[in-house]
């Protein structure tokens, strides 16, 4: 970060917050070393990526992990959402074991995967069939290209500061290997610049966007804005999918059941492979259909994993232990009262921070005069709640997990007072 573009006394307190995490984790710094000669940069996952170095994490349990260097920490990132049933459960554990012994890589169809998509097939309004994938990435591959197939054209909406996998993302800096889809990126919840898309060009086959922008900071899109993309789509011709992805956790059917918007389609991931690789796409049967193989113009979709009987035996567990209508709704109700303890704690403390989001998953954002400077605030307080053993993202995510009580909450805003007072006091010595 340019020095002149960062107040100097906030400058001096983020270099010091660096130098007391570097003293404190040198395996996890040597770890990074040595991945270096093997991985590009150590990294094979961009999102993790945090100067100077991200933590070497060595294991978890119930909403704990232990770093490297033996540094304990609550976890509030929880996988980056995935995470959310936290750490090593041993229903989940038993639900793979008993799945291995049974064998795997099974060479045909097994019950297991009916069994899944049943129980998914009866949560999403907007799913009549579904099909598996391994990842978020995946689904929303097959998604767009379901609805360009389907409907004959070529042309995608998506929205500036989307994630839909990692080669569909719309964060600036981040778009320079999305696949060669046509996409037109116009601003998020903006009903007036979709309007405007769809009178100029025939050729729009799908929207694709989040009801909330996940990796773009936890922007919620509004009912108004969704419901107009329906409207829209449902005008023209054009399919709209819904990226459920993260906010399928909102409620038992997602956000689409919790503002009663039903998509074309919708894809899913993360969690509901119970804590392995997994993606699915669902949606209308007149779109899903077109992938029945007994079709003589059936759409392909290959993969060899795609119905592998750990993940899905693991993911009915999930569902049928973990993600009821009831654990759901008391997860999404206590995230708001999160994130609302959250701002009145930054509003207390006079400090530019704000968390925006939904239910169980926000971000903080620092607001000051340039994008430098506010980085550096949001590092800051970071650091300071990492040096209490509070684990988020680097660029402010928050997701909480099942796992985390009471007492874990109490303990996260004992040290974030503590943390907003320290930084207050760096503060204040720039203004003055």
């Amino acid at each position: 970060m340019p020095l002149d573009r960062i107040r100097p006394a906030l400058m001096h307190g983020l270099d010091s917050a660096i130098d007391k995490f570097t003293a404190k984790n040198p395996q996890s710094a040597a770890a990074l070393e040595r991945a270096r000669a093997v991985l590009p940069g150590g990294n094979t996952r961009s999102s993790l990526w945090s100067a100077p170095f991200p933590l070497c994490i060595a294991s978890g349990e119930g909403c704990r992990i232990r770093d490297v260097d033996g540094n304990t920490y609550v976890d509030f990132l929880g996988e980056f959402t995935a995470g959310i049933f936290g750490h090593s459960s041993p229903i989940l554990a038993r639900a793979l074991a008993d799945a291995h012994a049974r064998g795997i890589n099974l060479s045909s169809h097994t019950p297991y995967e009916v069994e899944l998509a049943e129980r998914l097939v009866a949560r999403f309004p907007s799913m009549d069939r579904v099909r598996f994938a391994n990842s978020g990435t995946e689904a929303t591959i097959m998604a767009i290209t379901a609805a360009r197939l389907t409907t004959g054209r070529e042309r995608i909406i998506a929205f500036e500061g989307g994630y839909h996998g990692g080669v569909a993302t719309f964060i600036p800096g981040a778009d320079r290997v999305n696949a060669p889809y046509q996409f037109d990126v116009l601003p998020f919840d903006d009903l007036t610049a979709v309007q405007a898309a769809f009178a100029h060009d025939p050729q729009i086959a799908a929207v694709l966007v989040e009801p909330m922008q996940g990796a773009g900071g936890c922007r919620v899109a509004s009912t108004a804005f969704l419901a107009g993309l329906r409207s829209l789509c449902d005008s023209h011709g054009a399919v709209l999918i819904f990226d459920e992805v993260q906010t399928a956790r909102m409620a038992e059917g997602g956000m689409q059941a919790r503002l009663g918007i039903t998509p074309d389609m919708t894809t899913v991931g993360k969690f509901f492979g119970g804590g392995l690789a997994f993606g699915a796409f669902g949606g209308r049967a007149s779109i899903m259909d077109r992938f029945d193989p007994a079709r003589p113009d059936a759409l392909a979709h290959a993969g060899t994993f795609n119905n592998n009987s750990l993940t899905m035996a693991t993911g009915v567990a999930a569902i049928d232990h973990y993600l009821t209508p009831a654990a759901l709704e008391a997860l999404f109700e206590r995230g708001e009262t999160f994130r609302g303890r959250l701002n009145a704690a930054f509003g207390a403390s006079g400090l530019p921070f704000e968390a925006t989001g939904l239910g169980s998953i926000m971000n903080i954002h620092a607001r000051l005069e340039t994008a430098d400077s506010s980085a550096a605030l949001r590092r800051l307080l970071q650091f300071g709640m990492m040096a209490k053993g509070q684990y988020f993202a680097a660029r402010g995510l928050i997701a909480l997990s099942l796992a985390i009580g009471d007492a874990e909450i109490e303990g996260f805003f004992t040290a974030l007072t503590e943390v907003l007072a320290d930084i207050a006091g760096i503060m204040a010595e720039d203004a003055a």
